[in-house]
């Protein structure tokens, strides 16, 4: 039986500022299964950022429950229990490659010779080998993301938690990132939720889709996908491709419907 990772029971959020509250999200319900890779996508502002900083334990639901792995976000957090790929890489300039990925086991506590056995090992994960002893300034944007990646996969959580990870990158770096994070998740059985504004990407790289509403942030539909885990690029051209971006986008359209 498959365990459930993220549990997600009428789930809101409120922001107090001094323009007054703001709704962030409003009863969200979902289950994220071991395993799964759940993309989260809706306009800026609906909370898809937000619903991932909550697992994180980084914000404090105000309404309904949330559990990681069966703990509370809090406790999920000091247990290690994921990892998290920020939309720029956050690499620490004066930091070699294979000493940013060292961060968190030094943090952690692991020893000299674990964390270089761990570093070597993600980084031949995202296929950076031979640049662990770069500077982040040597590095492209896509292979800087790709570093980011390695960091947040050295302690080997189950859960990768990734908010627009590929967003800045230009289309033809996004595309091969895309191939490459999907190899990765076969290769790991991680557990991933990704947050992305692009359609195309939802649906390429995804189980399951979680279309959101504009604020308050509301689960409008969860598209359990029917494509293949095999996935090469040109399956962006096929009608189930094209049926489930179709549905997304009327998902998106839907949402709107809320305002008001």
């Amino acid at each position: 039986m498959t365990e459930t990772v993220v549990s997600a029971k009428d789930l809101s959020l409120t922001f107090e500022t001094n323009d007054g509250p703001v709704h962030a999200l409003s009863e969200v319900n979902l289950d994220v299964e071991q395993g799964d890779f759940v993309s989260f996508i809706g306009p800026s502002g609906c909370g898809k950022t937000t619903f991932l900083r909550v697992i994180a334990d980084l914000e404090k639901p105000t309404g309904g429950t949330i559990s990681v792995n069966g703990m509370s976000p809090e406790d999920a957090r000091l247990a290690r229990a994921y990892g998290y790929v920020f939309q720029a890489a956050s690499l620490l300039p004066w930091r070699t490659i294979e000493k940013n990925i060292a961060v968190p086991l030094e943090i952690m506590g692991y020893t000299k010779a674990d964390q270089q056995a761990r570093i070597e090992r993600v980084l031949n994960l995202v296929d950076l080998s031979n640049f662990g002893k770069k500077y982040p300034w040597q590095l492209s944007g896509g292979m800087q993301q790709r570093a980011s990646i390695a960091r947040a996969l050295a302690f080997d959580a189950d859960l990768l938690l990734m908010d627009e990870p590929f967003g800045a990158l230009d289309e033809i770096v996004r595309d091969h990132l895309n191939e490459q994070l999907l190899q990765l998740w076969d290769t790991t059985n991680k557990t991933i939720c990704f947050v992305t504004h692009s359609i195309p990407e939802a649906v390429y790289l995804s189980t399951k889709i979680v279309v959101m509403s504009p604020r308050p942030g509301r689960v409008t539909d969860v598209i359990d996908s029917t494509l293949p885990k095999e996935r090469p690029l040109d399956i962006r051209e096929t009608p189930e491709f094209l049926a489930i971006a179709a549905r997304v986008r009327d998902g998106l359209r839907a949402g709107h419907s809320y305002e008001g």
